[in-house]
C-alpha cells in the first residue's frame, strides 16, 4: 500500500483550476465549467401552456404514458428546481438543485393514487445556503433503530464562504417511517474545506447499517487528509461514524504525488478524477464508485472497516471517462455505466456527447466492456451543453432505463447487455429530466425545471400503485 503524501499543486494548474470560496458546485465537473443548477424553472402557469409530452414505446413500455406531472411547491415564495428522485413504500422523496437560492430540502409526495401525486412535507431545508442532491430511504433494523431510514446528501452552495459559517456540508439521517410526521435524527458533517456529499447509498449488512458517501473533491480540497469516498456506520442513526476511506493512490497506476484531481493516466493524458457517486448491490457486498476519468471502481465491502479493491473499468485513449452513475443487472453480473460528458470535443479525444457502457463484471476484479450504447443526441453537437449527454441509470428486470435531459427518459431493452435496443422514449416539452426511479407500474422522473412526472408503463386506470402501502418502489 502507498503511503500517503501532501502535495502543492503547481502554480500553473492551480492558476488555472483554484476555485474561490464563493463559487457553486454543480456535481459534473465543477472544474470543466458549466452550470445546470440555474436553468429555466416553470411556475404552476408556465407549465400548463407546455405542449403534450412525446411518448413513443414498444415491447414492455408501448403503453408508456405520463399519468401525472406536478410542480413542486412553492416555498417561502421561493420555487425551486428538482434534483434526484426516489420512492419508497408508496411514497416519492424529490431532491431540489440551486435555483432561486437553493434550500428547497426533500420534498415527500404521497403516490397512493399515483395519477394525483400529493406534496406532503419537506426535510433537509434547514441548514442555510444548501442544497439536497440525493436521498435513499430502506427499511433498516438495527440495535438502535427500527424502521425506515433516509439518508440525504448536504453540499454548500459556496464552500468554506466567511460569510456564511453556518452553511456545512455532508449527510442528514431522518426517521421517515410515518413520512407525514418524519424526525431528523443525526448529521454526519464534514469539514467546510469540502463543499459537501453529492450523491450517497444506504445499504443494510445483518444487523448493521452503513452509508457510502460520495464526497467531489474532498481529497484536492484537503490536500489528501480526506478521501472522496467514504464509507459511514449509521447503525445508530442519531451517531453516524466514519468506518473508512478511501485513497486512490493505493492503486499502482496513481501516482503519490497526484493532487486529488489531476490524474497522469497511462495513455498519456491528464485526467479529471474525483468520486461522483456510487451504489451496492442488493445484499451490500460490492461498490461501485463512479471516480469519473478513473472509471467505475469496484470494492468489496463486506468488511466495511477493510474493503477490498477487485477493479476498474477503463476508456479508450480517445474516450474522455467522465463515469457519472452506475446500476447493476442480472444479479450483479452486469453493470451499467453511464458517463456525462458535456462538451463533446476535445483536443485528442472522440468527438461525442457523454453515452453509456455496459460492462460483464462477473469477473469483477477484470470488467469486460460488452457494449456501448448512443443515440442521436450523442453526435447532435450544439455546443457544450448537457442537454444532449445521458445522465442517471436505473435498472429493472430487462430493461434499463436512462434520465436524459433534454431528451426525457429512455427506455433500452437490455435483453442482451452486447445488444442494446431502444425500445421507448418519454420527452416533455422543453424537458430538463435528471433523475429517474422504477416502480412495478410506475417510472418516475425529477425533471429539473417541471417537478414530478409520474409514467404508467401499462394501458389501464385500475392500477393505483401503493394504495396498500406493501408495494415498495
Amino acid at each position: 500500500m502507498k503511503k500517503r503524501t501532501k502535495q502543492l499543486i503547481s502554480s500553473v494548474l492551480a492558476g488555472t483550476l483554484v476555485l474561490s470560496a464563493g463559487t457553486s458546485i454543480y456535481a459534473h465537473d465543477a472544474f470543466e465549467g458549466g452550470s445546470k443548477g440555474e436553468g429555466l424553472v416553470f411556475d404552476h402557469d408556465a407549465i400548463e401552456q407546455l405542449d403534450a409530452p412525446v411518448e413513443d414505446g414498444d415491447k414492455n413500455v408501448k403503453h408508456l404514458h405520463e399519468a401525472a406531472s406536478i410542480q413542486l411547491a412553492e416555498k417561502d415564495g421561493v420555487q425551486n428546481n428538482t434534483a434526484d428522485v426516489y420512492a419508497h413504500q408508496g411514497f416519492a422523496y424529490v431532491g431540489t438543485h440551486t435555483a432561486n437560492g437553493a434550500n428547497g430540502g426533500v420534498r415527500i409526495f404521497d403516490l397512493q393514487d399515483p395519477q394525483n401525486p400529493e406534496e406532503i412535507g419537506v426535510i433537509a431545508d434547514d441548514i442555510p445556503y444548501t442544497w439536497q442532491e440525493k436521498v435513499i430511504v430502506k427499511r433498516v433494523n438495527t440495535p438502535h433503530f427500527n424502521g425506515d431510514l433516509a439518508v440525504v446528501s448536504l453540499q454548500q452552495t459556496s464552500r468554506n464562504n466567511a460569510n456564511r459559517p453556518d452553511s456545512r456540508g455532508g449527510m442528514l439521517l431522518y426517521d421517515v417511517s410515518d413520512p407525514y410526521n418524519p424526525e431528523r435524527l443525526g448529521f454526519y458533517e464534514l469539514d467546510r474545506e469540502i463543499t459537501g456529499t453529492h450523491e450517497l447509498y444506504l445499504t443494510r449488512q445483518g444487523n448493521k447499517a452503513i452509508a457510502l458517501l460520495s464526497n467531489p473533491y474532498a481529497d484536492y480540497y484537503t490536500d489528501g487528509e480526506q478521501g472522496d469516498f467514504q464509507i459511514i456506520d449509521v447503525t445508530d442513526p442519531a451517531n453516524p461514524e466514519k468506518m473508512w476511506e478511501w485513497d486512490p493512490r493505493e492503486l499502482e497506476e496513481v501516482t503519490e504525488d497526484f493532487n486529488g484531481y489531476h490524474w497522469d493516466a497511462p495513455d498519456g493524458h491528464t485526467r479529471p478524477v474525483f468520486n461522483h457517486s456510487v451504489i451496492t448491490d442488493n445484499n451490500g457486498h460490492y461498490a461501485y464508485v463512479s471516480m469519473w476519468d478513473l472509471g467505475t471502481v469496484i470494492f468489496d465491502i463486506r468488511n466495511p472497516e477493510n474493503p477490498e479493491f477487485l477493479g476498474r473499468t477503463e476508456y479508450a485513449d480517445d474516450q474522455k471517462g467522465a463515469a457519472h452513475s452506475a446500476a447493476l443487472a442480472r444479479g450483479g453480473n452486469i453493470l451499467i455505466e453511464t458517463r456525462e460528458v458535456a462538451n463533446p470535443h476535445g483536443e485528442g479525444y472522440e468527438d461525442a456527447y457523454g453515452y453509456t457502457r455496459i460492462f460483464d463484471i462477473s469477473d469483477k476484479t477484470d470488467p469486460q466492456l460488452l457494449s456501448e450504447f448512443t443515440t442521436e443526441l450523442t453526435f447532435d453537437f450544439i455546443g457544450s451543453t448537457f442537454a444532449n449527454t445521458v445522465h442517471d441509470p436505473k435498472v429493472h428486470g430487462n430493461t434499463l432505463y436512462l434520465s436524459y435531459y433534454s431528451g426525457g427518459v429512455l427506455a433500452v431493452d437490455i435483453t442482451d447487455p452486447a445488444d442494446p435496443k431502444e425500445i421507448g422514449r418519454y420527452t416533455p416539452d422543453q424537458g430538463n429530466v435528471w433523475g429517474v426511479f422504477v416502480d412495478r407500474n410506475y417510472v418516475l422522473a425529477s425533471d429539473m425545471g417541471q417537478g414530478l412526472k409520474v409514467l404508467q408503463k401499462n394501458n389501464g386506470n385500475n392500477n393505483r400503485g401503493n394504495g396498500n402501502r406493501k408495494t415498495e418502489f
